[in-house]
């Protein structure tokens, strides 16, 4: 019992739980953003688990290809290939597994603009950043990140089975938070990043230059973030949400300028995840709210005899 109960705790490590719960969780605020009304429970439980199933089939091929090198970084070796507890055969054939499944749900019962993007996001982190850009530039990360700012945008088109602009613009939100969120934790991991050779923008540049990259990007952010209700796609409980979550990211992004220990890298990296989750919050409670009405009320004249 306990050696069935180990392997699947090394299988569900494989599917990096926690990184998948954030992405699964931005694609459903996508799916109720897509409609005033709320979503089918058909869509939301089928286009939930097919973006699952794909972000996890993904997170475990990531984990396949980068198994060498993660058994040489602290923050990496306890997983499940570097310690041998997984072959890579069984490792792909899961993976693998998980990615049909997830295809096949999404074309039978979501649509299949959904699932041409999600495996096109799939590939785009699997492979091509796994792969390829993370070994080649230090700008891995923001070339890398579009495709993890793929699902709210999947989960809108799960429920209209088009492409929206406010849908792109929920994608570019991650997509500029993604560079500061990650080379946070660069910073703090840049010895372990040098000692495989992964030219991380800490390794490349130094950590000075990432710094100043992180607090320029944490600015644009704030200004992006303003963008849903500028639009006119959300309302001020958003903006102040997002005005509050934003000037706490800034916080630490100056702070980091001149950090009071080497801890404060990782305290910035957590604080990310905690504000990402928190803004689309924010989205997901502020569609449901009443909006305010601003500007002159329209008077009905009555009509006399």
């Amino acid at each position: 019992m306990n050696a069935a109960l180990e392997t699947f705790n090394d299988f569900w490590a494989l599917t990096k739980p926690k990184v998948v719960a954030l992405i699964v969780f931005t694609a459903i605020v996508g799916m109720f953003l897509a409609r005033p009304e709320l979503p089918s429970i058909k869509v939301l439980v089928l286009g939930g688990l097919g973006i699952y199933l794909a972000a996890a089939g993904a997170a475990a091929i990531n984990q396949i290809l980068d198994a060498r090198i993660d058994a040489q970084m602290a923050r990496t070796m306890y997983r499940p290939l570097p310690r041998a507890r997984l072959t890579e055969k069984q490792a792909l054939t899961f993976a693998l597994i998980l990615a049909g499944i997830s295809m096949a749900i999404l074309v039978l019962f979501v649509n299949t603009l959904t699932a041409v993007l999600t495996f096109a996001s799939l590939i785009g982190y699997a492979v091509i950043y796994t792969l390829f850009l993370k070994r080649a530039t230090p700008q891995n990360i923001v070339i890398g990140g579009a495709a993890g700012a793929a699902p709210p945008v999947l989960g809108w088109t799960a429920v209209t089975d088009s492409l929206d602009p406010h849908a792109l613009l929920l994608f570019l939100i991650i997509f500029i938070w993604t560079p500061p969120h990650f080379w946070a934790l660069a910073i703090f991991r840049r010895e372990d990043y040098a000692k495989v050779s992964i030219p991380m923008l800490p390794i490349t540049h130094g950590v000075e230059v990432t710094r100043w990259h992180i607090l320029l990007y944490t600015v644009l952010l704030l200004m992006v973030t303003l963008l849903p209700y500028l639009t006119g796609m959300s309302g001020l409980f958003y903006l102040g949400g997002a005005v509050v979550l934003g000037v706490g990211f800034l916080y630490y992004a100056v702070r980091l300028m001149r950090p009071p220990d080497e801890l404060f890298a990782y305290k910035t990296f957590g604080y990310s995840i905690i504000y990402l989750a928190a803004l689309f919050g924010f989205l997901l409670v502020d569609h449901y709210l009443p909006q305010p009405r601003f500007g002159p009320v329209p008077m009905v004249l009555e009509r006399t005899s």
